[in-house]
């Protein structure tokens, strides 16, 4: 038996993973808070080592072989020519570079130019559109960069004592904004487009591959982004989908190919098995049901819940367009959400909180739409979030989403993609294993819920819906744009 760890570095802790090789079962668990003020928008990356150390305290890595690494994503770190950080750590929720993401848009000529060109159109979130701020604000300091990374090529790169060769993975390279999912390869004219300058960017590892060992002789696996890790660690595959259920949600399924979307809608990652990961956004999900909930004067969505398990599907022809904060899929940035079909008969709270949850799920069924458009199998969906574990939720989504809905049992799953990363290196290092196909670890222990003869009435809830978006909103949704 084999033993390997899995690190998750997200904006907020660090937790570890110890497992068996053979079967993934976890052994050893370790977990730390990041400091306060490394939930900023910018950070010096030395408090992610701290938590790490503290993490692994105790001997938690004894007897380790191989460790794997996985951070939050679309952090950008900056380096001199010496290796040292020009300034503290860019994180993905600085949203600073909102009009550079523009100007780039711009400066390439237009969404379709990006979308043909990495897959994804510039956002501010993106270390591409970050550069650019930093070209713009700070040019001093940008003029200085000699190298780019993210947070969990630093990470890899400080386990492996600074090496001159720097390495990533295809699924952290996919956000950066200039690697290419389809081609597999960097456009560093867009880099130079971006910063005014060359600058040298990190080799590209393939799925299996060992980004180096360190003196003791431990392996260090590729590493990726959290979003990767998280799939790879829940075992998803072609035909799967993943919906996560936060303030706003996302849908991600696993294709054969990257998909260049010029409206922007999806955004193409690599995953971390040689696959991709279509990706759409909404920027609405539960604070629709948190907001509904404060409405109508309740503590919890547990509350919530119960209450709309006394409606009936379609809310007694209540709707809620829930675009609270504006939305982007579709792209409406600047509208709000909508309450139609008020009649006497359907002003009652368990209307209202049932339509919250349709709601909800209906917009991202529209969003499932979008990839299923561009030809993306979905058999199967993964309910994940605090959310999915709510009654309202689970009778609903099957027939909504009109697939099987399997709600996994909440686990570090980044942590153990993380870890399955590491053990596939190591195996494929001593040749147990084909860089070909990884570790066959147990899957998620999960609930699953079928559609079964709710799905009619699933599709009629979802009409329901559509008719009212496409009132409202008219030509504003088009899955197959």
């Amino acid at each position: 038996m084999g033993i390997v760890a899995g690190l998750d570095s997200s904006s907020a802790f660090t937790r570890i993973v110890v497992c068996d090789t053979d079967t993934g079962a976890v052994l050893r668990q370790g977990y730390a808070p990041h400091p306060v003020e490394a939930r900023a928008t910018e950070i010096d990356p030395q408090v992610w080592l701290l938590s790490l150390g503290e993490a692994a305290a105790g001997g938690l890595l004894e007897g380790v072989q191989a460790i794997g690494v996985s951070a939050q994503q679309h952090g950008l770190l900056t380096l001199d020519a010496q290796g040292n950080l020009v300034r503290p750590a860019l994180l993905g929720n600085d949203k600073r570079a909102q009009a550079a993401a523009a100007d780039l848009i711009d400066a390439l000529g237009g969404r379709q130019a990006w979308a043909e060109a990495v897959g994804s159109v510039p956002q501010a979130a993106q270390p591409v559109a970050k550069l650019r701020w930093m070209a713009r604000s700070e040019p001093e300091s940008a003029q200085r960069v000699a190298s780019v990374m993210q947070p969990h090529d630093w990470l890899v790169w400080q386990l492996l004592g600074r090496p001159a060769h720097r390495t990533t993975d295809r699924g952290g390279a996919s956000g950066t904004g200039f690697w290419s999912a389809g081609t597999g390869s960097y456009r560093p004219d867009l880099v130079e487009l971006a910063l005014g300058h060359h600058c040298a960017l990190p080799e590209v590892l393939g799925p299996a591959d060992a980004a180096g060992t360190t003196p003791e002789g431990l392996l260090i696996s590729a590493g990726t982004g959290e979003t990767m890790a998280a799939a790879f660690g829940l075992g998803v595959g072609v035909g799967d989908a993943v919906v996560s259920l936060g303030a706003s949600g996302s849908v991600m399924a696993v294709h054969h190919e990257a998909l260049a979307d010029p409206s922007g809608m999806i955004t193409s990652f690599a995953d971390a098995t040689g696959m991709h990961l279509p990706v759409v956004h909404t920027l609405n999900a539960v604070r629709a049901l948190r907001g509904t909930a404060e409405l109508l004067g309740m503590e919890d969505l547990d509350e919530l819940s119960a209450l709309a398990m006394k409606s009936t599907p379609g809310s007694s022809g209540l709707v809620m367009l829930p675009y609270l904060e504006g939305e982007r899929t579709p792209q409406l940035p600047h509208t709000a959400g909508t309450l139609s079909g008020l009649r006497r008969e359907s002003m009652k709270p368990e209307h209202l909180a049932r339509a919250a949850f349709e709601g909800m799920l209906c917009s991202l069924a529209d969003a499932m739409d979008v990839l299923r458009g561009r030809g993306v199998e979905v058999r199967r969906v993964f309910l994940l979030g605090g959310a999915a574990e709510l009654p309202a939720v689970q009778t609903a989504a099957p027939a909504i989403f009109g697939a099987q809905v399997v709600v996994p049992q909440p686990a570090d799953y980044a942590a153990l993609g993380a870890a399955r990363q590491a053990a596939w290196a190591l195996g494929v290092s001593q040749g147990t294993l084909s860089p070909a196909a990884p570790p066959a670890w147990q899957g998620a222990a999960a609930q699953v819920f079928e559609p079964g003869e709710e799905l009619a009435v699933g599709q009629a809830v979802r009409q329901q819906y559509g008719a009212t978006r496409d009132q409202i909103h008219p030509g504003a949704f088009n899955p197959t744009s």
